[in-house]
């Protein structure tokens, strides 16, 4: 087969399998949640997860009131929901929507207060998608990775068509965001524009359980090579410092109000369970959280020499990243799009990984399956709505959801077990 006929095969598998995953997300699992809430009275409104964000920061910025009052809270879920929540409803939702993000995201937002929600949400949707896209080859770089303008093609197409990334795209997350900041971050480290660097990373801070872990590592390296290198920490505390300070003047107090609103969320959001929490128990979860962040970051500090182009940086970051899914206390499949780096690492240097041992082949094959298992299962109930009534298919729906769980774990498992191949000194060669 020539290389030409190869390219156009991978471009049409992967436009066929995320078409498939939009299929079945148009229509199959949103006809399923439709049905089961009018069957259950569960109330639909919005469902924009943008719409808290939107409109506490137009009630503050239009009209000075708190976004973390419960006031406010009322009209967010009039809005989210179509109308409040009540608790003697046993069906109603547990999530509150309220307004639980650093207020300096009002920042982001500013800009759109003046428009209606409606066309808030399409310019956002538009926004995420070209984001989510560009992030792409954003990653390919930061890794050295050198591929043809078809096989980016395809990378942009199963990125912007898995599951994750479409249920950020529904439901307009702020995550996706997070991620595109993240990625141009790190691109700017390895292109020497640490400045740019932490400024951007400072923005990534409007979620700040995402990036915790890879602002504390990036701290790491900066001691490796203070000198050269501090230019990175000081914009982005100067930058967060601007941020933080700017919401206080906005509202005085609000580092106090968010800290409620984050302990309340997980109160009502069932306590925050992790990965590790679902996967295990509570307990062992917490325990083994910590023995994976302790590992984490003896490893960090061994690499924090490390040049930002070579297989031991790239390796880091996207080991951090991954691991991020694992230990924050919050499981949603749209955060699954920070594990793109890793899998793009383990796609990256697949041949010497597979080539390592037999535990290498078994962690990549698992990897692979786990991967690809909601496409597969995405187009086999497409197929199946052309031969079965929708009522029986919808019986099936979760099937692409099954190895949700098992993505971020057997990431992290395969890239631990190429530490190995990598050294500060040995980057992978270009491919």
């Amino acid at each position: 087969m020539s290389e030409k006929l190869k390219k156009s095969c991978a471009v049409l598998a992967a436009a066929l399998m995320a078409a498939s995953m939009w299929f079945w997300v148009q229509h199959i699992a949103i006809p399923h949640q439709v049905s089961e809430s009018e069957a259950k009275g569960i109330p639909r409104g919005n469902l924009s997860d943008l719409y808290p964000r939107w409109l506490g920061t137009r009630e503050l910025l239009s009209h000075g009131r708190d976004p973390y009052g419960s006031d406010v809270t009322r009209e967010i879920q009039a809005g989210y929901y179509g109308r409040a929540i009540d608790a003697a409803r046993p069906n109603d939702p547990k999530d509150q929507q309220a307004f639980a993000y650093p207020l300096y995201i009002v920042f982001v937002l500013a800009p759109t207060i003046g428009l209606p929600f409606p066309v808030v949400q399409k310019i956002f949707l538009v926004l995420l998608v070209l984001l989510t896209a560009a992030s792409v080859p954003l990653w390919l770089r930061a890794l050295g990775w050198r591929i043809t303008a078809a096989w980016q093609l395809v990378w942009i197409l199963l990125i912007t068509g898995c599951f994750p990334a479409i249920q950020g795209f529904k439901l307009q997350q702020l995550t996706l965001l997070v991620a595109a900041l993240v990625a141009a971050s790190l691109y700017c480290i390895v292109r020497r524009r640490l400045a740019l660097a932490g400024a951007l990373l400072a923005l990534s801070g409007i979620k700040p359980q995402l990036v915790v872990l890879i602002i504390a590592a990036l701290c790491i390296w900066v001691v490796g090579n203070w000198k050269e290198r501090q230019r990175l920490l000081w914009s982005f505390a100067g930058v967060m410092t601007i941020l933080v300070l700017g919401a206080e003047f906005l509202l005085p107090g609000w580092i106090g109000e968010f800290r409620l609103a984050v302990a309340a969320y997980y109160q009502y959001t069932g306590g925050g369970q992790s990965v590790m929490n679902l996967s295990l128990t509570p307990l062992w979860g917490k325990v083994a959280s910590v023995v994976l962040v302790s590992a984490l970051f003896v490893s960090l500090w061994k690499v924090r020499r490390a040049a930002a182009d070579t297989a031991a940086f790239r390796w880091a970051f996207s080991l951090v990243l991954a691991t991020t899914l694992l230990v924050v206390p919050m499981y949603a499949p749209y955060n699954q799009l920070l594990l793109v780096p890793g899998l793009l690492w383990i796609a990256q240097g697949i041949q010497p990984l597979w080539n390592r041992n037999f535990l290498s082949r078994f962690l990549i094959t698992l990897t692979a399956l786990v991967v690809l298992w909601p496409w597969l299962a995405a187009g086999a109930l497409a197929v199946a709505l052309v031969f079965l009534p929708s009522h029986v298919v919808e019986k099936a729906w979760p099937m692409p959801l099954y190895t949700s769980l098992a993505i971020p774990v057997m990431t992290v498992a395969t890239l631990a077990a190429g530490r190995s191949l990598v050294s500060k000194e040995s980057p992978f060669p270009p491919r």
